[in-house]
């Protein structure tokens, strides 16, 4: 099992990533790169919840998200053709005194079969530079979106 954590800055609101971490509409990949519309299926959606499959590149996962924490979300993976046990992400939203946001994430990636274990465990060691450029597109898409929305 691999459990990654980052810790960034954003010039983005804790309203604005989580609206971005919630859209769930066509396009999403423009905000997460590894989010296809091909697999982007939305099964429920309620206030401050959500039951989204998601994936790209012959990975998915079927994903329950809790925002009832205005500064958290936690997805927590339900189904998936590779992830299992504990697997999902948190990311957790501090706004700071200079009007930035620390953005706190943590992703555990538990493999439930043998393709799994491997990316698992790629990812918790030489992956990890991967998806911490995936964050960090992920990042400024939000905050370019965020910018375009002010004005």
């Amino acid at each position: 099992m691999a459990t990654i954590h980052f810790t960034e800055q954003t010039s983005a609101t804790p309203e604005q990533f989580l609206a971005g971490l919630t859209d769930f509409g066509r396009g999403r990949r423009q905000l997460f790169g590894n989010s296809s519309d091909d697999y982007l299926k939305v099964h429920a959606k309620g206030a401050d919840t959500a039951d989204v499959t998601e994936g790209s590149g012959g990975i998915w996962e079927r994903l329950r998200y809790d925002w009832s924490d205005p500064h958290r979300v936690v997805m927590t993976a339900i189904d998936s053709n590779v992830w299992g046990g504990r697997s999902g992400h948190i990311y957790t939203f501090t706004p700071l005194p200079d009007g930035t946001t620390q953005l706190d994430v943590v992703v555990v990636r538990e493999g439930k079969n043998l393709k799994g274990r491997v990316i698992g465990l790629l990812l918790g060691s030489i992956g990890k530079g991967t998806l911490e450029k995936a964050l960090k597109n992920t990042i400024r898409a939000i905050e370019a979106r965020s910018q375009v929305s002010r004005g």
